[in-house]
C-alpha cells in the first residue's frame, strides 16, 4: 500500500474497532522503515480520535528519546485537551530506529544511552503535575493516561517503581514476557496512580475461518519480520507473495519459531490461545496486534476475535 492507503485502513480499523466495543487502539512510532507508515503517533492519534467517539487512542508508544520531554507534554496536553478521557500515553525508551536516524531526530551527537531515561521521564510528568519551573501549556493538569512500555525488564522495574501500568511487547519478546511481568509485580510501589500493579500484553493475534486460513494470512507478518532481523526491513508481502518465497532452512526455522510464539487459527483456536496466554501471564489486559496484508482480512480477524471473546467473558 501507499502511506496514504495504510492510513485509511487504520482509520476503518479503528472506527470499526470502536464499534465493536475495543477499549484501546495504539499506535507506534519507528523511523525509516518502509513498511510502517507509523512515524508521529500525536498526528495519527488527533486524527483516529476525531474519526472515532468512545474508544481511547493512544502511543504504543512515544519513543522518549527521539524528543524533548517538554514537547512531548505539550502535544499530549493537547490531545488531552481535544479528546478528554480519551488520550493514553504509553512510553518507550527506545528510539524506535537505527543510531544515524535517531541522531538525526535528537539534532545532536551525544552517546544514544537510555541512562537518561529516568530523568527524562520525570521531567515529562512534571509538566503535568504542573511542578516544573517551566509551565508547559496545555499540558498542566492534563490527565492523559501514562503507560510505560518494555520489552525486556528495565522499564519494566521503572514502571513498578515510579507506580505506573505497564505494557510488554510479548509480540516481539516473548521468552521475556514473564521475568519481565514478574520483575514489575516485585518492584511495584503504590502511587497516586495506582494501588496495585496494573499489566498489559501485546500479542500477535491472526484469526480466520479456519487455522489454514489464518496461517496463510499470518505468513507475510512472520515474512517481513524476518527481514527486519537481516536488516533489509522491507513492505508487508502479500500471502500470495509469502507462499512463494523462497527460504533457506535458517530462514523456515525462523518463520516456525516466529509463528510459533503467536496466536494463529480459527475463532475456537484463538479463544484456546488467548486464554491459555492471559492464565499464565495474569495480564489485567491484551493488546492485539494483528499485521495482515488486506484491509478487510484485518478486519474480520478482530470481528471473528471479537465473536470468540465477548461470549465467553474473556
Amino acid at each position: 500500500m501507499t502511506a496514504t492507503e495504510a492510513l485509511g485502513a487504520s482509520t476503518a480499523l479503528a472506527r470499526r474497532a470502536d464499534e465493536l466495543g475495543f477499549q484501546r487502539y495504539w499506535l507506534a512510532e519507528h523511523h525509516g522503515m518502509p513498511g510502517i507508515a507509523s512515524s508521529s503517533p500525536a498526528v495519527l492519534i488527533a486524527h483516529l480520535a476525531a474519526a472515532t467517539s468512545r474508544i481511547r487512542v493512544g502511543s504504543g508508544g512515544v519513543m522518549l528519546p527521539n524528543h524533548q520531554p517538554l514537547v512531548i507534554a505539550e502535544q499530549f496536553g493537547t490531545l488531552d485537551a481535544l479528546h478528554p478521557d480519551r488520550i493514553d500515553l504509553g512510553i518507550g525508551r527506545a528510539p524506535g530506529t537505527d543510531q544515524r536516524t535517531a541522531r538525526a531526530l535528537r539534532r545532536g551527537t551525544a552517546p544514544l544511552g537510555a541512562d537518561d531515561f529516568p530523568d527524562q521521564l520525570v521531567e515529562l510528568i512534571s509538566y503535568f503535575r504542573g511542578d516544573s519551573p517551566v509551565l508547559a501549556v496545555p499540558a498542566k493538569g492534563a490527565r492523559p493516561a501514562l503507560w510505560l512500555l518494555g520489552s525486556s525488564d528495565y522499564s519494566a522495574q521503572v514502571a513498578g517503581m515510579l507506580g505506573l501500568p505497564f505494557a510488554f511487547a510479548h509480540h516481539f519478546s516473548a521468552q521475556n514476557t514473564l521475568p519481565a511481568l514478574a520483575a514489575y509485580r516485585e518492584r511495584f510501589r503504590p502511587s497516586a496512580v495506582l494501588q496495585e500493579p496494573y499489566t498489559m500484553i501485546a500479542a500477535a493475534v491472526f484469526t480466520a475461518d479456519t487455522d489454514a486460513e489464518a496461517r496463510r494470512l499470518a505468513m507475510p507478518s512472520a515474512l517481513q519480520f524476518l527481514q527486519l532481523r537481516k536488516g533489509t526491513p522491507g513492505l508487508l508481502p502479500s500471502p500470495e507473495e509469502a507462499a512463494a518465497q523462497p527460504l533457506t532452512e535458517l530462514d523456515e526455522a525462523f518463520v516456525e519459531d516466529r509463528i510459533g510464539q503467536q496466536i494463529i487459527g480459527s475463532p475456537d483456536t484463538v479463544r484456546d490461545g488467548v486464554r491459555d496466554l492471559l492464565d499464565r501471564t495474569a495480564a489485567d489486559e491484551l493488546m492485539v496486534v494483528t499485521a495482515m496484508h488486506g484491509g478487510a482480512d484485518r478486519i474480520r480477524s478482530y470481528e471473528l476475535l471479537h465473536e470468540a471473546l465477548v461470549p465467553a467473558s474473556v
